[in-house]
């Protein structure tokens, strides 16, 4: 941690699509001083250092010794060397999701902040979506959430599964509304266009009673990230999107919601409008990215816990890894050797 007063020194390790907006945010973000990046790769890192007129680093090593913070965007595949590196150091890292590629690499990135006090952030940054945010003071116990992330299929990250790629957002925002532990999980899945599964769906079942049923796919016509959430006051639909969304709330003073009568078997004048409330659901305009961005930099700086902790990044990960597991059991079991 910086001296009070001081802005907080970071850095990004990872300059592909991904890696390239955190570095331009960082940039121009308050209270931080960007000192550069490291890219593997010499001709990415000429190119991103001419854009956006930061430094490129000539190793890890070097980016290390000027910062606190660190933002790790390489492939997972190295985040857990990159993440040890850093919080060995006492830097504070924010990883990219997936955490790490299994739970054992997780579990060694968490022993290694503990035991230094460094910051672990998880990059889920769809808990920063406007839609998200517009929607908590309305989340009263979940009991039906369904999820669909579908995208047409594009030549990147296609050596994991869509689950690993697409579905583990879904994952993340599903656990942290229903916080409630799992009792059982099924999950189904094809690949289509990769080795890897392309289009998956999983159902989560939690001790209290609520279900969840999640589809991703990275082989379909049309875009689409949409959430909706059903309870008891009503049902919330979100597009994640463009941000927005709407609460249709049920009114408790209809006589057949509240136990006091019924609607004699048909609907009142005015159909379903006259059952609910429709309240829009729209949050800040921010950057999704920036907003997580900003809660790094304030973590690192001792403001309070990261939205999404080290543990919170595990656990989204353990889910998804099982659901992958039933997957590749679904797999075996359809095409027998």
């Amino acid at each position: 941690m910086p001296a009070p007063g001081l802005p907080l020194r970071v850095g990004v390790a990872g300059t592909g699509s991904l890696g390239f907006h955190h570095a331009r945010i960082l940039r121009d973000l308050p209270e931080v001083q960007m000192q550069g990046f490291f890219e593997i790769r010499p001709d990415r890192a000429r190119e991103v250092a001419g854009e956006l007129a930061i430094e490129a680093r000539e190793s890890l090593e070097g980016l290390l010794d000027v910062i606190d913070a660190l933002v790790v965007a390489v492939p997972t595949s190295a985040h857990e060397a990159v993440a040890l590196a850093a919080v060995g150091r006492g830097v504070h890292v924010l990883v990219e999701k997936p955490m790490a590629p299994d739970l054992p690499a997780a579990d060694r990135i968490l022993a290694a902040a503990d035991a230094s006090g460094a910051v672990v952030q998880i990059g889920h940054v769809e808990r920063f979506n406007p839609a998200i945010l517009a929607a908590e003071s309305h989340l009263e116990s979940p009991l039906f959430i369904e999820s669909h992330r579908i995208a047409p299929f594009v030549p990147r990250s296609t050596d994991v599964a869509v689950v690993l790629d697409l579905m583990i957002h879904d994952v993340d925002l599903v656990l942290s509304l229903v916080k409630d532990s799992i009792q059982d999980i099924a999950a189904v899945g094809v690949p289509v266009l990769t080795p890897n599964v392309d289009i998956a769906n999983a159902r989560l079942t939690f001790t209290g009673g609520a279900v969840a049923n999640l589809t991703a796919s990275r082989v379909s016509v049309e875009r689409m990230r949409k959430l909706r959430i059903f309870q008891r006051s009503g049902y919330l639909s979100l597009n994640l999107a463009d941000g927005t969304g709407e609460f249709l709330r049920l009114r408790q003073a209809l006589p057949a919601l509240s136990g006091e009568g019924d609607l004699g078997g048909a609907m009142p004048e005015g159909g379903l409008a006259a059952l609910v409330d429709r309240i829009p659901l729209v949050g800040a305009r921010e950057e999704p990215l920036r907003m997580e961005l900003g809660n790094f930099r304030d973590a690192c700086l001792g403001r309070g816990e990261p939205a999404v902790t080290g543990r919170d990044g595990r656990e989204a990960l353990a889910v998804t890894l099982s659901i992958e597991e039933r997957i590749r059991a679904h797999v075996a079991h359809s095409h027998p050797s």
